[in-house]
């Protein structure tokens, strides 16, 4: 089977300061990718950049739009197709077709949406087509945004079950320090019982993206954990795709055991859980416990909130409110409701639609 690559490049590798589109910078990118497409990978590319590419558009036109969220609007639907353009013209010098897929948040919510989006990305895979991925900023409300385009590249990582995920950034990698102090070395492979991420890594933005390193390193960790190797390294470095593929260049996060479909769903499908359940100390220990599979019965249940049926997505809480993790519900809240505390009953979520956060 060929192995699959998503590399996802930001908005501040792609971009001139000014905000325009760096054209060299993206020429010699994806002829990076098309090196790889012609040894056999199938590759999947998620792009921010449509804001960017609409910022040329003229500015008496701009200034007839004096809603901002509203101009905003505008510049994601025109730089949407020229952004576009832009790739389709330097995918075919590489002998490469390209497809657009805009998606939202909402797309990983239902099982439904979900597969329905996964079988239109396997399909362009399948057929050698690169499918170009951005969220879709023309729609898009505030309450349903990704974090930012890393949060995208690593639910797709999970959906298509990638080989490796590359995090393109502008820096080398994650430091073990500040990076302005000279002892500062950049991390090459993370190990979680080193490094701690609040110690390595500071908050913050860019000013053309709304994540930072932050965000970088917590989607890696999780990515990683359901089984998608990530490196983060600097998109502007020379061959920095076949370094990546070489182990010779950025911060690696080595994947874990693979994690099953259902529960990669369900890592995606976590933030729009319909209900909660709250578990008892007992239920928590025996979910946390590495040494067995539990599923969680309603006997370790002390509280059900919200109103989910058969099949929806609930969170798990333990006594002092803190998420564990989420599952798919095997009955609705009115029989959870019945049915806790009792011994012997079915489980609410058995342990293969079981996810757990750490």
């Amino acid at each position: 089977m060929a192995k699959r690559i998503i590399v996802k490049i930001g908005s501040q590798v792609l971009c001139k300061s000014g905000g325009a589109l760096n054209i060299d910078v993206l020429s010699n990118l994806v002829g990076q990718l098309g090196t790889l497409g012609a040894d056999g990978w199938q590759l999947l590319l998620v792009s921010s950049g449509a804001v960017a590419a609409g910022s040329g558009l003229d500015d008496k036109q701009l200034q007839r739009i004096p809603d901002p969220v509203a101009r905003k609007q505008v510049m994601a639907a025109t730089g949407q197709v020229r952004l576009m353009q832009t790739y389709r013209e330097l995918f075919e010098r590489q002998g490469l077709s390209i497809a657009q897929v805009l998606t939202s948040k909402s797309d990983f919510q239902t099982r439904r949406h979900y597969l329905n989006m996964r079988g239109c990305i396997e399909a362009l895979l399948a057929a050698g087509i690169v499918p170009v991925v951005n969220e879709n900023d023309v729609v898009a409300i505030t309450e349903l945004m990704f974090t930012d385009n890393d949060e995208l590249a690593g639910l797709l990582a999970g959906m298509v079950n990638a080989d490796l995920l590359c995090l393109l950034s502008t820096v080398p990698g994650v430091y073990d320090g500040d990076p302005d102090d000279p002892e500062t070395r950049c991390i090459k492979r993370w190990d979680d019982r080193r490094y701690q991420l609040e110690d390595i890594v500071s908050r913050g933005t860019s000013s053309l993206g709304r994540g930072g390193m932050h965000s970088k390193l917590a989607i890696a960790r999780k990515t990683a954990k359901l089984g998608t190797e990530v490196v983060i390294a600097d998109g502007a470095e020379p061959g920095i795709v076949q370094k990546m593929i070489n182990e010779s260049a950025g911060t690696r996060f080595p994947a874990m055991a693979g994690t099953s479909p259902a529960k990669r769903w369900l890592a995606s499908a976590e933030v729009h859980a319909m209900g909660s359940c709250t578990v008892n100390t007992g239920a928590e220990s025996a979910l946390l416990d590495s040494n067995r599979l539990a599923s969680l019965l309603p006997v370790g249940i002390e509280a059900i909130d919200g109103h989910f049926s058969r099949g929806d997505v609930i969170q798990i809480l333990n006594p002092s409110g803190r998420v564990l993790g989420c599952g798919r519900a095997r009955y609705d809240q009115d029989e959870a409701k019945k049915l806790m505390g009792q011994r012997g009953q079915k489980p609410l979520v058995h342990y293969d639609y079981l996810y757990l956060v750490d």
